[in-house]
């Protein structure tokens, strides 16, 4: 067994991001939302270029993460335990920035106990939150097939989810549950016939059933849809993903919102207004990706709340 080792988290992106949420300037009494706490390097940087009279907040499911969190001594900032989908309980249009670093964070990847890692063995339980909901080994001694391989497919983009969903259930009627990561990591090892070069063949896998259990397409899909009501004009929303399905759901956001949309029905009608101007997409330099390898896959995608777009209505 590998030892359970917890490097120091680095955050990706971590200048660039800051600067594109900050923009030119900030203005008396901003408030912004880091929604995704992680290890605190983003809040961190914020909190020392913002004035004395801002606000952050802060969103964490994580128990660890928020226990660090909470050892920032800075009467500026507060931490919630809650998925960043509900920051779209605070009031429309009551923030100036809207941070969203996405995925898995070093201390969790590395922390044997967590599951999140195939490289690590450990209790199969992938939960960013500990405190509730099902474990992955739970959730793969009750699915049945079909549901297996739409999951391992439809998160992983795993060409080989049938054959892997067939084994994992036909291990688990001869020798019981999967309760184990290396098990399972073996498992699909032994049911995927090609990987590409230097890609462990669970990867997939592990990504598909963290994605699935954590329910992260549909959280970040609702926390988009919060920062765009809950931003001012002129606020700004940045959002760091790691894989293709979460950064095209962000793609097609900022997209859907950056256009204006004419009623077919009704030529003569006024085009709906566009609610968001996009300003770009970067990647990280080959320097960071030299130094921090887990940045290679990053892509950071910034959009501006035009002045004039109308709030929408919290229902």
């Amino acid at each position: 067994m590998e030892a359970d080792v917890q490097p120091a988290h680095t955050t990706v992106l971590l200048q660039e991001a800051v600067d594109a949420l900050l923009g030119d300037s900030v203005g008396s009494l901003a408030c912004f939302v880091d929604a995704t706490y992680g290890r605190g390097g983003h809040s961190a940087l914020l909190l020392q270029r913002l004035p004395a009279d801002a606000t952050l907040i802060a969103f964490d499911r994580d128990p660890q993460a928020v226990a660090h969190a909470q050892t920032l001594q800075d009467s500026r900032f507060s931490i919630r335990q809650q998925p960043f989908s509900e920051m779209d309980a605070l009031a429309t249009g009551s923030l100036d920035g809207v941070l969203m670093d996405l995925g898995v964070s070093s201390p969790q990847i590395d922390s044997a106990e967590r599951g999140f890692s195939f490289r690590f063995d450990g209790p199969l339980d992938m939960r960013m939150d500990t405190t509730r909901g099902m474990s992955a080994a739970q959730w793969l001694q009750e699915a049945d097939i079909q549901t297996l391989t739409e999951v391992i497919r439809d998160y992983g983009e795993e060409r080989f989810a049938g054959a892997i969903a067939k084994a994992i259930v036909a291990r688990r009627t001869e020798h019981g549950p999967i309760t184990r990561t290396t098990e399972l990591a073996t498992l699909v090892a032994a049911a995927v016939k090609t990987r590409e070069k230097g890609q462990n063949p669970a990867t997939r896998t592990f990504q598909a059933l963290r994605i699935f259990i954590n329910a992260e397409l549909e959280e970040l899909t609702q926390g988009l849809s919060a920062a765009l009501r809950l931003l001012k004009p002129g606020g700004r929303l940045v959002v760091i993903s790691f894989h293709s399905l979460e950064d095209r759901i962000v793609k097609q956001f900022i997209a859907e919102h950056a256009r204006e949309v004419y009623d077919r029905r009704n030529p003569f009608a006024a085009p709906k207004t566009m609610a968001l101007k996009a300003l770009g997409r970067s990647k990280p330099c080959a320097s960071e990706i030299a130094a921090n390898p887990r940045a290679r896959s990053a892509v950071m995608r910034v959009a501006q709340r035009l002045p004039h777009a109308p709030q929408a209505v919290h229902a």
